[in-house]
């Protein structure tokens, strides 16, 4: 099963994202808008060990990755589409 994810103007849909994380306390607890998946806070990365984390604010992608060190070192794959798609 391919796994896709579309993104337009504020609303994201996606097939195959189980949950977004936000920093923010006040966004957790709720969901993204128009998709309904659920914002965890970030220790829901460690939790399940996901293959693949998308990092949105891709100005923010050294910070993420720096604080999930632990899942890059168990395989976990890092991906911005800002300004170009990598995979690290």
């Amino acid at each position: 099963m391919s796994k896709r994810i579309i993104c337009t103007r504020n609303t994201i849909t996606v097939f195959g994202v189980r949950y977004a994380t936000a920093a923010a306390p006040a966004k957790q607890g709720k969901y993204l808008p128009g998709s309904h998946i659920p914002i965890l806070p970030p220790s829901a990365l460690a939790e399940s060990a996901p293959n693949y984390v998308l990092i949105l604010p891709w100005n923010s992608a050294a910070e993420v990755k720096q604080q999930n060190a632990v899942l890059a070192a168990q395989g976990t794959k890092f991906v911005t589409a800002v300004p170009q798609l990598e995979i690290t």
